[in-house]
């Protein structure tokens, strides 16, 4: 059976290891190898990120995405591992463009249905959808202190580079719930 506290100390112990961010993917994969135990356990009802742990080395979060939601490009600074237990998530990746650098131009994209897992490198920038009638359900592990990491982000309007805004985010899973009717 699937427990937080389990997959946590799975994640500490993963980030000693020589390349924690394999590693981590690791415990993500055996994890989502019984998606349907996670999601039993999570129960996700309405989009949200919640911080299950932070520390200065490792952050883990359970991220519901509400149906049709879209979230701004953003960047980490930080190698990333998420794990899909419900639904799909749909990354569009982007990179600098060399003539403007405080502009993103889109690279490319990798579609995470349940039970995948994919590792984002400290320099990925990614944006993030869910093209579904209902909730995503995911994991996401960071290498580093997420919560607090000064960041990048390009939105809303124009793909031009600004701080990230966590109040900006929590809008975004604000105005999709309300769009799919989910209950705050």
């Amino acid at each position: 059976m699937f427990d937080v506290d389990d997959l946590i100390a799975q994640c500490q112990a993963a980030i000693a290891e020589g390349e924690p961010h394999r590693a981590v993917r690791e415990v993500l994969e055996r994890t989502m190898a019984d998606a349907n135990d996670v999601g039993d356990a999570m129960r996700p009802r309405q989009g949200g990120l919640n911080v299950l742990y932070s520390a200065p080395d490792l952050t883990v979060l359970h991220v519901v995405w509400a149906p049709g939601m879209v979230l701004y490009p953003h960047d980490h600074l930080m190698w990333a591992a998420i794990g899909i237990y419900a639904g799909q998530e749909d990354n569009t990746f982007y990179r600098r463009r060399p003539d403007e650098p405080g502009t993103v131009t889109s690279s490319g994209g990798k579609e995470l249905r349940t039970g995948d897992v994919l590792l984002l490198g400290k320099d990925a920038i990614h944006g993030v959808t869910n093209p579904l009638d209902r909730v995503t359900g995911a994991i996401h592990v960071y290498g580093g202190d997420f919560v607090n990491q000064p960041r990048s982000q390009w939105g809303p309007g124009p793909l031009e580079e600004r701080p990230y805004d966590l109040d900006v985010a929590r809008a975004q899973f604000a105005e999709a719930n309300a769009r799919a009717g989910l209950a705050q």
